[in-house]
């Protein structure tokens, strides 16, 4: 009797909460109906499904004629669906409780819109920390689909992994699926009728052998040329029809066969992600040498026999990596610290969902495809948190100032409120502020990257421009290539922070010092924090203050002798080098955020976002020096490198004259 192998094939879809509609429409337009509508005309091909919250919903409210067919192919036993966290969390990222919260909040949109409850769950970014078991068991889920690589570092081989393993955590047991790598990079990559002939070749490993492969549904249509060669060159119709038509393999849902078949054993896996993101969650000149080790590995054949021993970082280095990326993520906690805290009767749903949203995963991390360096993703995660944290405050009102160390990095901040605004200073020697918060406009101005080295920035000598195999297509991890063009002075780092009045004072010609500030020991109280700085004859003072929809810095010069002073405020303006952002001086328009400003004597000046629904006006007790220029980064996605404007750099300069005086810079923040 000839073997047979079960065919476990799972799409996974996702778009980032916050992201533009127009992104999300063509991606529907260019894979997800493309691809339901194949399915749905192969009523025995099983096949399993996972949509993230924000996006199922979104999908059903916009496009509900091709939604239905979703429905239709779960309802007459084509589709499985595979729930998960509802805003696509990664769930080792967040706390128990929101882990449990979110898995049950997106099984219960699953059961509203397509009927049933899952039993399996996709993993973001297929992280796995054993601590998520219990909380997956407690909301209902039975088994979760790894790579293959996850197991393999537990020593098991390829050979072993033609089915499904149990594992256990605090006294609940999960179920775990192994990925096939092979599989992922052949699908829908290799040519279909190769692909068919991989899947039965599987066959050979025993009866109960199952191929498994769960990856991203945007492989088949968004990924640079695969709308042409999965639908108009008809690769999917093609593996779909040879699939069928092959006596070795039979397609199944993952709860048909793990209902039909033993576990092969149990397995505790290490804490992992799949290759590629191990190597991009470590700091750059790590992230060289790891590379250098693979390709030596490569070269001389051992990579696939060693690939499992060669370990990277793990995701929640990027929190390490990146300062913006921690001090969102320790917000986020603290938001849901409160939020836990208050009586059951006083947290509505519509504060919680805020709180999902805040734990979208898009926007902390950053490789090929992660949008900590896009602007509307990070905005998207603000958004909510400054929400949330006005409704908490509604509910559980704060001091108007605190201190402590949110980040956890061995510096305290202020935080400073009166209900309108919020400035958070950071209590070091820059005594800047890292966030500044509209609780009416629900944006964070201090939202802004710093340009630090990448180790993809490597690639960019090679010049290479869309390497293709012999057959098939290549997959976007193999490109090289150039969205725009890349100067070096792009990608010099930062040696200051991307703050608000980050201060510099030059006695010459030279590019001067910051000033080294400490918290003064003279405190008011109310929301203002001060500090004191010496200079090299004399001190400056730098007083902060939240006045109704104002924060103004009061810059206290004693016994100095003449020199310039400067400092840099760095703003996040959701416009960026759009058409709706645009600088208003005098009455006129000198130009948009996107455009170099210099002003020789500023004392007010607009900056109008419509993006932003409302104005920031900066105004100066004297006149002053204004340079304006964009701040940019370089990263790199799966169109190639690209320049994403982050922030308006503003550089305010003037001259002090020796001995005693004062200036005062004011930011207020108006809706329109």
């Amino acid at each position: 009797m000839t073997n047979t192998v079960s065919l476990l094939l799972g799409v996974h879809a996702h778009q980032p909460a916050g992201n533009f509609p127009e992104v999300v429409d063509k991606a529907h337009q260019l894979s997800y109906k493309p691809f339901l509508e194949t399915l749905h005309r192969y009523p025995e091909f099983r096949f399993a499904a996972h949509f993230s919250g924000w996006l199922l919903q979104y999908l059903f409210d916009r496009f509900p004629q091709d939604m239905r067919l979703l429905r239709e192919m779960v309802e007459r036993g084509q589709a499985e669906v595979f729930g998960g966290g509802d805003m696509e969390p990664v769930l080792a990222s967040i706390p128990t409780r929101d882990r449990i919260g979110q898995i049950r909040a997106l099984s219960d949109r699953l059961e509203r819109l397509v009927g049933v409850r899952p039993k399996g769950a996709w993993l973001t970014e297929r992280v796995w920390e054993g601590t998520v078991v219990p909380a997956l068991a407690d909301a209902g889920i039975r088994y979760v689909t790894v790579d293959d690589y996850h197991f393999m570092c537990t020593g098991k081989t390829v050979e072993q992994l033609s089915g499904f393993y149990s594992t256990e955590e605090d006294g609940r047991e999960l179920e775990l699926f192994p990925i096939s790598e092979a599989l992922r990079y052949r699908i829908p990559f290799s040519p279909a009728n190769e692909t068919v002939a991989f899947v039965e070749g599987l066959a050979t490993s025993g009866p109960g052998a199952a191929a498994i492969y769960f990856d991203d549904i945007e492989k088949f249509g968004i990924w640079p040329e695969t709308y042409e060669w999965v639908y108009e060159k008809g690769w999917l119709r093609q593996f779909i029809e040879g699939v069928l038509a092959s006596s070795s393999i039979c397609t199944l849902h993952f709860d048909q066969y793990r209902s039909a078949n033993s576990t092969q054993g149990v397995v505790y896996l290490p804490t992992t992600s799949y290759i590629e993101m191990n190597e991009w969650t470590l700091p750059a000149p790590r992230a060289h040498v790891y590379a250098d080790l693979v390709k030596q590995e490569r070269d001389h054949g051992h990579y696939d026999r060693d690939k499992a021993f060669l370990r990277g970082g793990i995701w929640r280095n990027f929190l390490s990596r990146y300062g913006e990326s921690n001090w969102m993520h320790k917000r986020m906690l603290q938001m849901s610290a409160r939020l836990d805290a208050l009586p059951e009767a006083q947290r509505p749903p519509a504060l919680r969902d805020l709180l999902y949203i805040a734990q979208a995963n898009d926007a902390y991390w950053h490789g090929l495809f992660g949008g900590l360096y896009l602007p509307h993703l990070r905005r998207a995660v603000y958004n909510a948190l400054v929400e949330l944290e006005a409704g908490l405050d509604l509910a559980s009102p704060r001091p108007p100032r605190e201190q402590r160390d949110a980040d956890m990095d061995g510096v305290e901040e202020l935080f400073l409120h009166n209900g309108i605004l919020q400035a958070v200073v950071r209590c070091d020697g820059d005594a800047a502020v890292i966030e500044l918060d509209s609780y009416s406009l629900r944006h964070n101005f201090g939202d802004t990257l710093c340009r630090r080295v990448e180790h993809y920035y490597r690639k960019m000598h090679l010049g290479e421009q869309h390497h293709f195999h012999t057959e098939g297509i290549a997959s976007a991890h193999d490109r090289v290539s150039f969205k725009h063009p890349i100067e070096p002075a792009d990608i010099e780092p930062d040696t200051r922070p991307r703050s608000l009045f980050v201060d510099r004072v030059s006695a010459g010609t030279g590019p001067g010092e910051g000033p080294v500030y400490r918290l003064s020991d003279s405190q008011k109280p109310g929301p203002m924090a001060r500090f004191e700085a010496p200079l090299k004859e004399g001190s400056v003072g730098k007083d902060i203050v939240i006045n109704d929809n104002r924060l103004s810095v009061r810059y206290r010069f004693n016994g100095v002798l003449p020199c310039r002073f400067e400092t840099q405020i760095n703003l996040a303006m959701p416009s960026a080098d759009g058409f709706l952002g645009r600088y208003v001086f005098e009455g006129g328009i000198p130009g948009g955020f996107g455009a170099p400003l210099k002003l020789d004597a500023m004392t007010t000046l607009q900056l109008e976002d419509g993006v932003l629904g409302g104005t920031l006006e900066l105004l100066s007790s004297q006149p002053v020096l204004l340079e304006g220029r964009p701040h940019h980064t370089v990263s790199q996605s799966e169109e190639g490198f690209e320049k994403v404007m982050q922030a308006v750099t503003l550089t305010l300069s003037w001259l002090v004259d020796s001995g005693d005086s004062e200036m005062t810079l004011a930011l207020e923040v108006r809706r329109a």
